[in-house]
């Protein structure tokens, strides 16, 4: 039989910190290995005073978070484990998780060990213990890529060339966080189904990463009428009444004047709109699939 080399630890696989341009709040994005411990967190860390909210998407839990600090009330079995702090700097976010008991060891040296932690200050933990961590993670910013319109009625697939080209440009700087499909209204020229796809980003060097998606999308891309657009941003809910409006409906292309002061428009192409309208629909796949 051979040995389990860390019996009592699970390390959290990556996890990314995105700021708010103005550090009011921070979404932190834990990607997960054992889907029952990040129920268990979700479930209990919501009751911390600095958490808004927090949704599971794929493998992460998204925590949305004010920063702060909290001396957490810690009560076994009904609030056993918590986020305590959350401090934005210039390059980077601090976090701090408590917790007691088995809650120690995911809020301590679970979390410490995953890819992304710049540093962190850890307490010994497991048993009946009190335990936390401090973790330092880059500050990053979404950054919400649209294509639309890459392929020809004879080959391709819009979908699985933006997935393949965002892990193509995924790198330490830029880590890929979402695919999302967005069902479009089917307008006459139309390859066949009509959607367009957002792919988010957590990136610190948002113009490279842009620059690289948008030489991978021109090298492959089937067709003349392509469109990329960009929304570098903490929340791109200002873009939902543009999206709607291409989802219900045949959109003039002109009316894309009413956005571009949102959006850097990389790929100018009649796909501009189906990519632009995608990017509110990021991880909202009930809404961006509803036709």
């Amino acid at each position: 039989m051979e040995n389990i080399p860390e019996p009592y630890t699970i390390r959290y696989p990556e996890i990314v910190a995105i700021a708010a341009e103005d550090a009011t709040r921070v979404e932190l994005v834990e990607q997960f290995d054992c889907v029952g411990g990040a129920m268990w967190a979700k479930y209990h860390y919501k009751k911390s005073p600095l958490v808004r909210s927090v949704r599971t998407v794929g493998a992460t839990s998204r925590y949305l978070l004010d920063p702060g600090e909290e001396d957490l009330a810690l009560v076994g079995s009904h609030f056993p484990a918590g986020i305590s702090g959350v401090r934005v700097t210039d390059d980077e976010v601090v976090v701090s998780y408590r917790g007691m008991g088995g809650g120690g060891v995911g809020a301590s040296i679970c979390r410490s060990l995953a890819q992304g932690v710049l540093r962190c200050e850890t307490d010994p933990s497991g048993g009946g213990r009190v335990a936390g961590s401090t973790v330092w993670l880059p500050r990053r910013q979404r950054v919400l890529i649209g294509i639309d319109d890459t392929d020809t009625p004879e080959e391709g697939a819009t979908w699985t060339l933006a997935h393949n080209i965002a892990r193509a440009v995924e790198d330490d700087r830029s880590r890929y966080l979402s695919h999302t499909i967005v069902q479009l209204f089917p307008v006459a020229f139309r390859t066949k189904n009509c959607v367009a796809i957002v792919c988010e980003f957590a990136s610190t060097r948002p113009d490279r990463l842009a620059d690289r998606f948008q030489a991978y999308l021109e090298r492959y891309t089937l067709s003349e009428d392509t469109g990329m657009a960009v929304f570098c941003g903490f929340d791109p809910s200002a873009l939902d009444g543009f999206g709607w409006s291409v989802k219900q409906g045949e959109v003039d292309p002109a009316s894309i004047d009413q956005v571009k002061g949102l959006v850097d428009i990389r790929i100018a192409g009649r796909g501009a709109v189906g990519a632009i309208a995608a990017i509110p629909f990021y991880t909202r796949y009930e809404e961006a699939l509803s036709l």
